[in-house]
């Protein structure tokens, strides 16, 4: 589990390309790297890796083909950034919400507007996961945790901090790149649920 507090962001260093596989390794800040081990969970732009070696602080870790293609992980290049999180350990404290480490799927950001100290981002996300959003509702993107600004049918917003800015890959970010998405498990779950109870309603009232 991963809280949506992003730790910081680290650089990829170096990438192994395979058939319908990747190996890429980051350069780990001394901060992060105590206590880890193989097997360890990290979450790069959100989405949880496992650690697969450690040399030094270049830690590396693969990525099957569906992380590829479900995420924005596969788009990257040595030299790019990603945020990172390392698994979250009980009694940690949990600032932003509960979230698993696995992407729903990909959002284009559409618009940024920056004023003094704030900074006002849009994204769209697929027609199918629309229902998911709500004003005031969580969601993870690119691993942080926010809270939805407005919503407009596809289309939302996240007000961001500069804490936040500073913190992350959302300072360098431009309109036009994918950013991964992974919805709030809670309001997935009701939302299913409802959906699926007046779906069966429908039926036997039929």
């Amino acid at each position: 589990m991963f809280t949506g507090i992003v730790q910081g962001t680290a650089e990829v260093v170096a990438i192994e390309e395979k058939k319908q596989f990747r190996t890429h390794t980051l350069r780990l800040p001394p901060e992060r790297l105590e206590g880890l081990e193989p097997g360890a969970s990290v979450a790069h732009n959100g989405c949880c890796l496992t650690v697969t070696a450690i040399d030094g602080e270049r830690v590396s870790f693969d990525l099957m083909q569906e992380t590829l293609r479900v995420t924005n992980l596969g788009l990257l290049q040595p030299g790019d950034r990603v945020n990172i999180e390392r698994a979250a350990r009980f009694g940690d404290e949990i600032g932003g919400h509960a979230m698993s480490g696995h992407i729903l799927c990909m959002a284009p950001i559409t618009r940024i507007i920056r004023s003094e100290n704030n900074c006002q981002v849009w994204f769209q996300l697929p027609a199918a996961y629309a229902r998911y959003l709500f004003t005031k509702g969580y969601i993870g993107i690119d691993g942080i945790s926010l809270t939805i600004g407005e919503v407009d049918g596809c289309d939302f917003c996240v007000n961001l901090i500069p804490e936040t800015l500073e913190r992350t890959n959302l300072g360098f970010r431009q309109e036009q790149e994918l950013v991964n998405i992974e919805i709030d498990p809670q309001t997935q779950a009701i939302v299913d649920t409802v959906e699926r109870v007046l779906a069966d309603r429908n039926t036997k009232q039929a």
